[in-house]
């Protein structure tokens, strides 16, 4: 079978309707490229009007190289279009949602804009757009990241004012808003105001790109998932030629445990990806695809995924102007992949047998050294584990230095993991029940980053396994029932609720969780001992 084929098979699976709206004109490349509608309204000649229109399309989808050539073809056919370089800008910028920006995109950035505002007679509108994304990349070295992505929401916001009517205005605003949301915020203030803007516009403009990406962006919090699942089902079939319109309905489907869904999309997401040579995309897809196959137990096309990732990863180019998944991204799933086909099927002295490759980015190289620690803590080695556990203590202090705080609290979760595991294994179990459950509390008070399906091991669903092995059955009941609340649809967690019912002597509801186990895994020809026991728990 083809991989064209296997695309189309995937997106057909879901059932996805293609919706024209006849409000904004359909923007049609050569061929059958299919990127959605949108009109953005530019002073510009009136020659590149299709051209402009394309280019924040694939802006919208997060296209980023694609986009720059078409802002930089309109630049040649009209010089004198300072709108085309705010355009430029933000494909320096990248996603929004990857992380702290550092170094020479910056600096591009910022050479853009100022272009931009120096070229031609820009509109008041446009020298908005100019002006509100130079604050993304004025003073970078001296103005921490947070601080220029707020100065930039608020920036947006005075266009918003300024043209309340503008609906390209409007999208990017509430962009701008989800963008500066904060992972620790549980009233989800952002999310919601966003939303808010995105879904009447949405019903108004049902094929504009940005307006159903960025409604499962504003939604992608475990709390709000839910209201994503319209957007996230129409998105692929609004622009199925942007690799990660293919991927990003994966988001909302992760959140809400719909795995077989997210797996038809990321393997379309895949297959589009290295046709188009966006390499950091399709091995973010990937990642994707292992995490939702490990759930269901399809554990042979997930070691497929882990064997055919090295391959994938050897293409990219860690400088390249690429999708939605930078080069880092490809870096992420090609570290996370192998560590998640071993620790979510129990592969203790696998997980601890891993090899760090080491990348650019240190909290890539973490989950490796995290998922050893684990490892080797689990399989009766935590001597071996404690030499993990110092290169966490030195990854987080390099993401401390370089003011990255997410990811340094997101590594230091790991280390305290990890550390109460080898506490555990070494008889000091309540200091390993405390440390872990310390551990689980830092973690529900933050989110998953954008760049990953989720965490490795959740700290709450490990801290459920620790206390089943203490013998703390309605302790570990607590605890995996708060996991499922949070991440539904996990095996892991539907297996330790199942054990953590029976050993409390609640033999109802352990048998309805090994139901639910076993119609999770349906199909599958794992052999898995958990399914074994569901099984015999069912008879």
């Amino acid at each position: 079978m083809s991989r064209r084929t296997t695309t189309v098979l995937a997106i057909s699976m879901l059932g996805w309707a293609n919706v024209v709206s006849a409000q904004h004109e359909q923007h049609l490349g050569a061929g059958t490229e299919r990127l959605g509608s949108v009109r953005f309204e530019n002073s510009c000649a009136a020659g590149v009007a299709g051209e402009f229109n394309r280019a924040v399309a694939l802006l919208h989808s997060f296209e980023f190289r694609p986009a720059m050539e078409g802002f930089e073809r309109i630049l040649q056919s009209d010089p004198s279009c300072a709108i085309a370089y705010w355009g430029i800008a933000l494909c320096h910028w990248g996603n929004p949602f990857a992380g702290v920006k550092t170094g020479a995109p910056l600096e591009r950035g910022l050479a853009a804009v100022q272009k931009g505002l120096a070229t031609g007679t820009p509109t008041p509108r446009e020298r908005g757009f100019l002006a509100a994304a130079a604050a993304l990349f004025t003073e970078a070295t001296t103005r921490s990241h947070p601080d220029r992505v707020e100065a930039y929401e608020r920036a947006m916001e005075r266009v918003q004012r300024d043209f309340p009517n503008d609906v390209e205005v409007r999208v990017f605003y509430a962009l701008a808003v989800t963008q500066s949301a904060l992972p620790s915020d549980r009233t989800y203030g952002n999310q919601l105001k966003a939303g808010a803007i995105l879904e009447p516009l949405f019903k108004q403009y049902p094929d504009h790109p940005g307006l159903a990406h960025y409604i499962v962006h504003a939604y992608d919090v475990p709390a709000l998932a839910p209201k994503a699942l319209d957007a996230a089902r129409r998105y692929a079939s609004i622009a199925p030629s942007a690799p990660h319109a293919l991927h990003m309905p994966s988001h909302t489907f992760t959140r809400v445990g719909y795995w077989k869904e997210s797996i038809a999309t990321n393997i379309a997401s895949e297959n589009v990806s290295l046709q188009q040579n966006v390499i950091g995309e399709a091995l973010h897809a990937m990642d994707y695809q292992t995490y939702a196959y490990l759930q269901i137990a399809e554990d042979t096309q997930a070691l497929a995924a882990r064997d055919r990732a090295p391959g994938v990863l050897a293409k990219l180019d860690a400088n390249a102007i690429g999708g939605a998944a930078p080069p880092l991204a490809g870096f992420y799933a090609a570290a996370a992949i192998p560590a998640r086909y071993a620790l979510e099927r129990g592969g203790w002295k696998e997980a601890a047998a891993l090899e760090v490759r080491p990348s650019p980015f240190p909290f890539v190289d973490a989950m490796t050294h995290f998922a050893r620690a684990l490892g080797a803590a689990r399989s009766g080695n935590p001597i071996a584990a404690k030499t993990d556990i110092e290169r966490l203590v030195l990854l987080r202090d390099r993401l401390s230095a370089a003011k990255d705080v997410y990811w340094t609290e997101q590594v230091d979760i790991q280390r305290r993991i990890a550390m109460a595991w080898v506490a555990f294994a070494e008889g000091r179990r309540g200091e390993g029940i405390q440390t872990l459950h310390a551990a689980a509390d830092a973690e529900d008070a933050t989110d998953k980053s954008a760049i990953t399906p989720g965490p490795l091991a959740p700290a709450r669903e490990l801290l459920g396994e620790m206390l089943l092995e203490a013998a703390r059955p309605q302790e570990a009941r607590t605890a995996f029932e708060a996991t499922m609340k949070k991440e539904p649809g996990r095996f892991r967690g539907l297996y330790g609720a199942a054990r953590a019912a029976a050993a409390a002597g609640d033999r109802p509801a352990a048998a309805a969780h090994y139901k639910q186990l076993l119609e999770l895994a349906r199909g599958s020809e794992s052999q898995r001992p958990e399914l074994a026991e569901a099984r015999r728990a069912s008879r």
